[in-house]
């Protein structure tokens, strides 16, 4: 029985960019397929690799397709999130009526929101990871999310949204700005006039503040909704149905930025499971000559960089679970390749 065998629901694989994150996301979900656990692997990952080792088209975009395999076990999905379509289920699912719905959805300000601001995208893959969750199609999901910098916003978008919905800013935004006719209410105090707005309209634009205040307005229904959804998201990210793993290079100079994502995790509470430390060279028998012209000193060296940097992290590490993977010849970028990659999980 291994790491993999006993591991939770929900599998979430992070790390730094480099390391082999998707291939190790795709190998363990094909993994629990093979073991008969049916699996959706997904990602936010803005450069999709994902959707090329697993042999699925653009039909993926936020919306399950089998990868087609053969061999004993259950079904495997891989699903690519698309967030501008995610925001759009949620404002549906949390508009009073159709005429907020439709008033949100053709909001200028809304489709330069959901369509990638800062943040945005991050928060809506905990939304779409809890979404399917809950629907309970799967019994294991796997996510591969973009490298350190971006997982760590991924973890803490929850709480941002949470912040946000909270905030003096949003009860600022939310006054009435405009009147009935879309002016500019200050505009009519006695010494400003019509001077301010067309100041702001050259600052900002009007219309852009308009159109900020209208979605803000018929945006204050779904504020309780979303602020619910994003607790919901924090709990289960620090649940029992959750593990997360952490993927990473052999190289001694990876070393600061892994321990730095263990001890975030750890921090928030967030359950670590093994630490996988992928590409590693083994070790060369004997001793070769040190000729910089030779292969085998190059591989010697290699091998010797990488143990040490294997034996560093595992003392760092304390009794956290490490896997080794090693360096394969060729670097898995299908079913086949994947096949060895599961093995060896």
């Amino acid at each position: 029985m291994t790491w993999i065998d006993e591991a939770p629901s929900l599998l979430l694989v992070v790390g730094s960019g480099g390391v082999g994150k998707t291939t190790v996301a795709a190998g363990a979900g094909l993994r629990l397929a093979e073991a008969g656990h049916e699996t959706l692997v997904m990602t936010f990952d803005p450069s999709l690799r994902l959707k090329d080792t697993l042999g699925v088209g653009a039909a993926a975009l936020d919306q399950p397709v089998a990868v087609a395999r053969s061999g004993p076990g259950a079904p495997l999905w891989a699903s690519l999130l698309d967030a501008r379509t995610t925001f759009d289920r949620l404002v549906k699912t949390y508009s009073q009526d159709s005429a907020t719905r439709d008033c949100i959805l053709g909001n200028r300000y809304y489709h330069h929101l959901a369509g990638g601001l800062a943040g945005i995208l991050e928060y809506m893959a905990v939304e779409r990871l809890f979404e399917v969750y809950e629907e309970g199609q799967y019994q294991r999901i796997v996510l591969d999310t973009p490298p350190t910098s971006q997982a760590l916003d991924f973890l803490e978008a929850p709480q941002r949204i949470v912040d946000f919905l909270d905030s003096g800013a949003l009860r600022v935004a939310m006054k009435p700005w405009f009147d009935d006719r879309g002016r500019l209410r200050a505009s009519r105090i006695p010494g400003l006039g019509r001077g301010l707005e067309a100041w702001l309209d050259r600052l900002v634009g009007i219309d852009l503040l308009r159109d900020m205040a209208d979605f803000f307005r018929a945006f204050q229904p779904l504020f309780d909704g979303f602020r619910q959804r994003a607790l919901q998201v924090q709990k289960l990210l620090r649940s029992k149905a959750t593990q997360f793993v952490l993927v990473t290079g052999p190289d001694e100079a990876r070393i600061p930025d892994a321990l730095f994502f263990a001890r975030r995790l750890a921090e928030g509470g967030y359950p670590l499971g093994p630490v996988v430390i992928n590409r590693v060279h083994p070790e060369y028998p004997g001793q070769p000559p040190w000729n910089s012209d030779d292969g085998a000193s190059i591989l010697a060296w290699q091998g010797a960089r990488d143990q040490r940097g294997v034996a560093a992290l595992r003392s760092l590490l304390g009794a956290t679970q490490t896997v080794v993977l090693p360096q394969l010849e060729v670097e898995p970028a299908d079913l086949t390749g994947l096949a060895e990659i599961s093995r060896r999980l």
